[in-house]
């Protein structure tokens, strides 16, 4: 499959906003209830506009879009957020349609975003396909697990950590 990487300008705010909801709801679908993405449609405008403010400031996400020019990925890192973070890199987040899913697009975003590095992230404990990418990848548990905010109810995550690859 064909497709193509770059970082998020202001003027994808919205198209970035709207595919984040689909991923959301392709790879969470089973685990949260209809109500969570309800509201989340109902209140778009007003994520949309956060996205926007993020993005003028320092956000800069990793996006991919197909030969047809949609967007069907998206990633990002930063520094950690954890106060006990394994190490300065922290995978934020990364989200593929499912329709790319096994093509290619999430290796290109992971490695545009963290390249080599070491590096950590979260992934909900029930979601062994992005698990399982992980661990291709070098990701191993830690051991640590937490539990998402309410509004996320409560779904239980795991940090996966990985030394820096090749060195």
């Amino acid at each position: 499959m064909e497709f193509t990487l770059r970082a998020a300008t202001v003027d994808d705010v919205e198209p970035l906003t709207r595919m984040h909801l689909a991923a959301w709801r392709e790879s969470y679908g089973h685990l949260l209830p209809e109500e969570f993405f309800a509201f989340r449609e109902a209140t778009i405008n007003t994520r949309i506009e956060r996205q926007r403010e993020a993005l003028a400031v320092s956000y800069s996400p990793m996006l991919a879009h197909d030969a047809d020019g949609a967007l069907v990925g998206i990633a990002s890192s930063g520094p950690s957020r954890d106060e006990d973070g394994p190490c300065d890199v922290e995978l934020q987040m990364i989200y593929t349609l499912r329709r790319v899913h096994g093509l290619g697009v999430g290796q290109a975003l992971l490695d545009a975003v963290i390249g080599n590095s070491a590096a950590f992230l979260w992934v909900l404990e029930d979601n062994p396909r992005a698990q399982a990418f992980y661990g291709k990848n070098g990701f191993q548990p830690d051991g640590t697990r937490q539990l998402l905010p309410p509004d996320w109810h409560e779904l239980p995550e795991i940090r996966m950590v990985r030394a820096a690859v090749g060195g």
